[in-house]
């Protein structure tokens, strides 16, 4: 077994750490990315959502066309799966509107 080992680069490694090669920090040229908020986290669970609806709905379109390359168990997978996240989301909706009833039923 032939083992060459290449030279280390510092100041490549020290790039990868976030620091020039004298070992000060690099300077922030982009602004920070913000933390993700509540909207834009349920945004992204309902467009997951919808992609496996849309997923299950194609596979089972091809299954209907006879389609050698889809199996029926790969269909049933993915309908149960879209099925799984929609009741999911509406539970939260559920959830999201009682929360909201409380709120606002509240005495001030």
């Amino acid at each position: 077994m032939n083992v060459s080992l290449k030279p280390f680069d510092f100041a490549q490694a020290a790039a990868r750490a976030g620091m020039t090669p004298t070992g000060q920090p690099l300077p922030r040229t982009t602004k920070a990315a913000e933390p993700a908020g509540f909207q834009q986290a349920l945004g992204k669970a309902l467009g997951a959502v919808s992609q496996a609806q849309n997923e299950a709905s194609a596979l089972q379109r091809e299954v209907q066309l006879d389609n050698p390359t889809v199996s029926l168990e790969q269909t049933m997978i993915a309908m149960q799966k879209a099925q799984i996240g929609f009741q999911a989301t509406l539970q939260v909706r559920n959830r999201l509107v009682q929360a909201y009833s409380d709120v606002m039923n509240m005495q001030v």
